[in-house]
């Protein structure tokens, strides 16, 4: 198959997700063209079945925002006719759904029929795409989507509850593919360069939106310190830092947080993990949970959205409601405490995450393909 990719091309987890499933698409022998405005940061697959198509938006005096689902858009119909592509897979409904409708359309009229699948990643639908000002557009994007997918149950749930959606929508989760992992072996994971041999490693990645409580997690570190020796990595970078660094400043554990930036080998980072902590105010998914999970680390996590689907209360970790750090600090406590117990905790956030391999995923991306080619879905 001839597929087209458009994605944001950032460390964010709907650009993680499309990425990944495009080098394993290539993989496979399928031809993967990805088109967005700079190279992904997880293309790191070099292929003669991977291309990257960049989009460039013309600066113009007239325009306060330059019109980028304008210029997505063409280069998407110029992709197509060049190289014949059969399906474009956009992920995230704004802008992507709604310029692949206007190439659809563009393409109609050169007698070309592409099919769009549209698979939408969270924020996409909870919080931009439900916004009045975009709703409408959003909404209608969708409905003329040839296929839908969701990555969980649960935004399934969110976006047939705040949209009027005639179309059927497709859950397929998010996914992990264990090569990239390493084993709890691997020479590289040597937990001496992070912490002294009586601390425990508690991690949390994010880009540090509002939306991740990046506050509740030093607040969570701060009382699980007090009682368990720890240090805590955090990967990421965002508009919360310099309110976090503040905020551990001032509880005085500062020395005790390792402030990585942003890192395209977040799996070799969560090797020296004992813990990872997700406080969201909402998750579509989880995907940074079900990594976690991939190298053996168990999940304090909210309660809300898809994260019940990722993280099995008692079993990977434990979830508690949004905000309620109490909690959150005494089950890790309660993790970390004991060798034994952390053992098991490791070994069932693996087995769990191995229902989300890239294996088990890939095939049901491949068959709502081969449907939507011969106009079954």
């Amino acid at each position: 198959m001839k597929i087209g990719i458009v994605c944001y091309p950032t460390f964010g987890g709907s650009g993680v997700v499309a990425t990944e499933l495009g080098m394993a698409l290539a993989q496979k022998g399928h031809h993967v063209h990805f088109i967005t405005y700079k190279q992904p940061v997880r293309l790191d697959f070099i292929s003669n079945d991977i291309h990257f198509h960049e989009v460039f938006v013309e600066e113009y005096p007239l325009f306060q925002f330059q019109p980028y689902e304008l210029a997505l858009s063409s280069k998407m119909v110029e992709v197509v006719q060049m190289y014949n592509l059969e399906i474009l897979h956009v992920h995230y409904a704004i802008p992507h759904a709604y310029a692949a409708y206007m190439a659809k359309q563009m393409l109609k009229e050169k007698g070309i029929d592409i099919k769009v699948v549209t698979t939408l990643h969270g924020t996409d639908i909870t919080l931009v795409g439900s916004h009045p000002n975009y709703k409408t557009a959003v909404e209608f994007s969708i409905n003329n989507s040839d296929v839908v997918t969701t990555v969980s149950e649960s935004l399934k749930k969110d976006t047939l509850r705040l949209f009027n959606i005639r179309k059927e929508i497709h859950v397929i989760h998010n996914f992990i593919d264990f090569e990239k992992y390493p084993q709890i072996e691997a020479p590289e994971c040597q937990r001496s360069s992070i912490a002294k041999e009586n601390e425990r490693i508690i991690t949390h990645v994010s880009n540090l939106r509002p939306v991740k409580r990046a506050a509740d997690v030093i607040d969570i570190f701060y009382k699980i310190q007090k009682k368990i020796p720890s240090k805590l990595l955090l990967v990421g970078e965002g508009p919360d830092r310099e309110h976090i660094e503040c905020q551990a400043k001032d509880l005085g554990i500062l020395d005790k947080i390792l402030f990585l930036g942003n890192s395209n080998e977040v799996n070799k980072l969560l090797c020296y993990s004992d813990l990872f902590l997700l406080p969201s105010e909402t998750e579509s998914f989880g995907l940074a949970a079900l990594e976690a999970m991939a190298a053996r680390t168990p999940v304090i996590s909210t309660n809300s959205g898809g994260l019940p689907e990722v993280n099995i209360n008692g079993v990977t970790g434990f979830l508690s409601n949004v905000g309620d750090t109490d909690d959150m600090a005494k089950n890790a406590i309660y993790i970390l405490e004991s060798d034994e117990r952390l053992q098991q905790f490791k070994e069932n956030a693996l087995n769990q995450a191995k229902q989300f391999s890239l294996q088990n995923v890939l095939p049901a991306y491949k068959e709502v393909y081969k449907e939507v080619l011969v106009g079954c879905c």
